[in-house]
């Protein structure tokens, strides 16, 4: 049964173009919004060619903020990299980029930074979330339910190797017609953090370690 979805509407669009540290550019359409549950200060980035949502469900990535990966490069995650990914693929799709402001699967930038101690003493990053006293997941994907409500989007390609967002969005009200995996992303640095997501949460990780 869908979740009731309280009802967000556009506060602000503003166009600002864009341009990555490997010289990729694009425009993007940023939208921010009133009434989103949780208060926070969401972003849905239009990229590429609007479609109409009615005949083509746009393609899109609910992407959550991470600082150290994101914007200072950590090699700790793939997060930088498939925000990088994301951009270009929904330019050149139509669609948009849901940035989300749940830092730390939800548990908070310091929090995060404490999980990585615990990581560097042997548990893995699921585990090192319990270990705090936290959910090993706690991002909740109602804002992202509300935000393409306000942008007239029911229906979505969702760009997701997670299995949890397609089943979030769907109770949500948000029909996921295709998902469409990310590429893999993996280095010296990850390679325990993708096989976590794989073992733990089932995401859709060809790694080639990983059983």
């Amino acid at each position: 049964m869908d979740e009731a979805l309280p009802t967000a509407t556009v506060r602000t669009q503003v166009t600002v173009p864009l341009r990555f540290p490997d010289g990729y550019v694009t425009n993007a359409r940023v939208h921010s919004f009133h009434g989103l549950v949780d208060g926070r200060e969401h972003l849905a980035i239009g990229l590429g060619e609007p479609r109409d949502p009615a005949t083509s469900p746009p393609l899109v990535r609910p992407h959550s903020e991470c600082l150290t990966g994101d914007v200072f490069g950590s090699q700790r995650c793939d997060c930088g990299p498939q925000l990088r990914e994301a951009v270009e693929r929904i330019a050149d799709a139509g669609g948009y980029l849901l940035y989300l402001r749940q830092e730390g699967r939800g548990i908070g930038l310091y929090a995060k930074l404490d999980a990585y101690a615990l990581q560097d003493g042997g548990l893995d990053t699921y585990e090192a979330n319990v270990a705090l006293g936290r959910g090993p997941d706690e991002r909740d994907y109602t804002v992202a339910a509300q935000m393409l409500a306000a942008l007239g989007v029911s229906r979505v390609a969702l760009l997701s190797n997670n299995p949890d967002k397609a089943a979030q969005l769907e109770r949500l009200g948000v029909t996921v017609v295709d998902r469409v995996l990310t590429g893999v992303h993996l280095s010296p640095a990850n390679a325990g953090y993708l096989a976590a997501k794989v073992t733990r949460a089932d995401h859709a990780l060809d790694l080639p370690f990983v059983p």
